[in-house]
């Protein structure tokens, strides 16, 4: 990573730190101005503003802005980070199949830190699949926790094969 995209980094991280001490649209116009310097075909500058725009509530243009930064190559954490936050942005737009979909696909992909997240947002899709959201919840919380987490996770593993 460049310096200067180190930087970019840096103050993004900052703004993000800070989000409560702004109103609404004052953030997503700070955020906008910083994805700016990126350019407005930059998958980053796409996912930074769709995530300001569902941070502030504004799922709808978050989703739009979501599949701009996936349609244009975005890669690593963010690219996770994108499909996990359209995901939850579609689900509380009622659309918790696509949601499901986009979820089940992340749950089978490469792992990393975020697992635990796709489980736990895959848990709130409410598609009358309880047992197994329950799983997928017990499934995460028991990678997090100082004891007991070989047997939560084993009862996880027992709720799946049920």
């Amino acid at each position: 990573m460049s310096s200067a995209q180190e930087g970019w980094e840096q103050r993004s991280a900052a703004l993000w730190a800070k989000i409560d001490e702004h109103d609404e649209q004052g953030f997503i116009a700070l955020i906008d101005a910083l994805a700016e310097e990126l350019g407005s075909d930059s998958a980053i500058a796409r996912f930074e503003r769709g995530a300001a725009r569902d941070s502030t509530g504004h799922p709808e243009e978050a989703i739009a802005l979501y599949r701009a930064a996936l349609e244009a190559g975005l890669q690593g954490e963010r690219r996770r980070r994108a499909v996990i936050q359209m995901a939850s942005s579609l689900r509380n737009l009622g659309d918790a199949q696509q949601a499901v979909e986009l979820l089940d696909a992340e749950l089978h992909a490469a792992h990393d830190p975020l697992d635990g997240a796709v489980r736990a947002f895959l848990a709130l899709a409410d598609l009358g699949r309880e047992r197994e959201g329950l799983q997928l919840a017990l499934s995460a919380l028991s990678e997090y926790l100082p004891r007991y987490s070989r047997s939560l996770a084993r009862y996880a593993e027992d709720l799946a094969a049920e």
